[in-house]
C-alpha cells in the first residue's frame, strides 16, 4: 500500500537523487532547503552527476554530495561491455548501502523505460524504507507517490517541492539558492571590471548566452540574431556586452562578434572561470538574454534581470524561476505555434532536436526579444538612463 505523505524521524538519513545538469539541480534547491528547515537534525545527502557536482559546495543544507556519471549507464549494452561501468556501479552500491538511509527522494520523471529501470534499481540499492517520487503510472516501485501530471503542468521546481512535501517538508521559501564564496565574487569582479572602479564602467552591462547544452543544440537562437540584438540594444541604450559560455562556445562567440555591425564593446568570457564564477558575473549585470540552458537558470538564481528565449522545449516546465509570480525580473520570449512544445511534452520526452524546419526558433525574430529586453531594463531601473524605454 502506498502513501501520499509521510513524516520522517527528526534525525532521519535522507538521500535526494538529482542526476542532471546545473539548471535542473538549481531548480531543486528550494526543495532541499525545505527539507533542511523541516528536519534540521537530519543527514541530507545528494546524488548528482559530474556536471553539477560542485554547484552547491559551501551550502550547509547538504551534508555529502555523491557523484555518479549517469552517462556510463545510458544504454543496457554499456553495462555488459564496460568493466569500468560495472566497477562504478559496485562502488555506488556500497556507498548507498553504507548510508543507511531512511528515505530516498527521486526528483526525476519516469519518462523512458531504461531510465525507470535505473531509478528503480538505484532506489532499491539504498535499502531505504521510504521511496518517494513522481508517479506517472510507472511508479509502482515507489511507496510514497506524488502525482505526475506531465511536463509543464507544474514548473520543475514546484514538482521537486511537491516531492519534498511528500516527505513531510514544509516549504516556506521558493527562491532558488546558489551559494557563492567571497573568492568567486572577487574573481567575477576582476573579470568584469579589471582595474576599473565599478562606477567607472560603461553601463548597461548586458550578458548574453548564445549556446546551450549539447543534449539539445536545437534550442539555440541563430548567432546572427544575437548579433542583431546586440546592435539594436546598443543603438537604444549603449552599454557593453559580455558573451557567456563554456570553453566549447568560444568559436560561437567569435562568430557573433564578427557579425556585429555596431561599435558596441564586447568581450567573450567563454571558459573564463568556473560555473560559479559565471554566476557571480551574472550578479553584476544589468540584463541577461539567453537560450533555454543552464546559464539562464544561473542568471535567474542570482537575481539578474533575465530574458529567456524558448522554442521547442517546455517553458512552463523549465522557464526562469524566481519563486514569486509577481517578480518582474524574469520573462520568457517565444512564439505560440500549435506544435510547441515538442520537447518534454505531456509525459513524453519528445524530440530534443525538434522537427526538420524548427519554425519555433527560426521564425523568432529580433523585435520581440529586443522589446522584452527594453521592458526588463525599464522595469528594473526606473531612473535614467532607461526610464524612457
Amino acid at each position: 500500500m502506498h502513501k501520499t505523505q509521510i513524516t520522517l524521524p527528526a534525525n532521519a538519513r535522507i538521500l535526494v537523487v538529482k542526476m542532471a545538469g546545473i539548471g535542473d539541480l538549481l531548480l531543486a534547491t528550494p526543495a532541499l532547503r525545505a527539507l533542511r528547515e523541516t528536519y534540521p537534525q537530519a543527514r541530507i545527502d545528494l546524488l548528482v552527476t559530474p556536471d553539477s557536482a560542485g554547484l552547491l559546495n559551501g551550502w550547509e543544507v547538504v551534508n555529502q554530495t555523491i557523484v555518479l556519471d549517469k552517462y556510463l549507464f545510458d544504454q543496457p549494452k554499456q553495462l555488459l561491455h564496460n568493466p569500468q561501468a560495472l566497477l562504478k556501479l559496485q562502488e555506488l552500491w556500497q556507498t548507498l548501502r553504507s548510508g543507511h538511509y531512511d528515505a530516498v527522494l527521486l526528483l526525476h520523471h519516469l519518462t523512458l523505460p531504461f531510465g525507470r529501470l535505473k531509478h528503480q534499481l538505484l532506489m532499491r540499492a539504498t535499502g531505504a524504507k521510504w521511496r518517494i517520487g513522481l508517479d506517472n503510472g510507472h511508479g509502482w516501485f515507489l511507496n510514497v507517490r506524488v502525482k505526475d501530471r506531465g511536463f509543464g503542468a507544474m514548473h520543475e521546481a514546484e514538482y521537486a517541492m511537491a516531492v519534498a512535501e511528500a516527505a513531510g517538508a514544509h516549504v516556506r521559501d521558493k527562491k532558488l539558492v546558489l551559494p557563492l564564496s567571497a573568492e568567486e565574487r572577487q574573481q567575477a569582479h576582476a573579470l568584469v571590471y579589471g582595474e576599473q572602479e565599478a562606477t567607472a564602467i560603461t553601463r548597461p552591462l548586458i550578458a548574453m548566452h548564445p549556446g546551450s547544452g549539447s543534449y539539445s543544440t536545437a534550442r539555440r537562437w541563430a548567432p546572427e540574431r544575437f548579433a542583431q540584438l546586440a546592435d539594436r540594444l546598443y543603438a537604444d541604450v549603449g552599454g557593453q556586452l559580455l558573451l557567456m559560455g563554456g570553453p566549447e562556445e568560444k568559436e560561437l562567440h567569435q562568430q557573433i562578434i564578427g557579425l556585429m555591425q555596431s561599435s558596441m564593446p564586447v568581450r567573450s568570457l567563454a571558459g573564463r572561470g568556473s560555473i560559479k564564477t559565471a554566476a557571480a558575473v551574472l550578479e553584476l549585470v544589468d540584463l541577461f538574454v539567453g537560450n533555454d540552458a543552464g546559464v539562464m537558470h544561473l542568471a535567474a538564481a542570482v537575481g539578474a534581470p533575465t530574458v529567456a528565449i524558448f522554442s521547442l522545449s517546455n517553458h512552463k516546465a523549465w522557464g526562469p524561476y524566481t519563486g514569486d509570480p509577481n517578480n518582474k525580473r524574469a520573462t520568457v520570449v517565444r512564439l505560440d505555434l500549435p506544435c510547441m512544445p515538442c520537447f518534454y511534452s505531456g509525459h513524453l520526452l519528445g524530440t530534443p532536436e525538434g522537427c526538420s524546419t524548427r519554425d519555433c526558433i527560426v521564425q523568432l525574430g529580433v523585435d520581440p526579444v529586443a522589446s522584452a529586453a527594453r521592458r526588463m531594463l525599464k522595469n528594473t531601473y526606473s531612473s535614467e538612463p532607461y526610464a524612457h524605454l
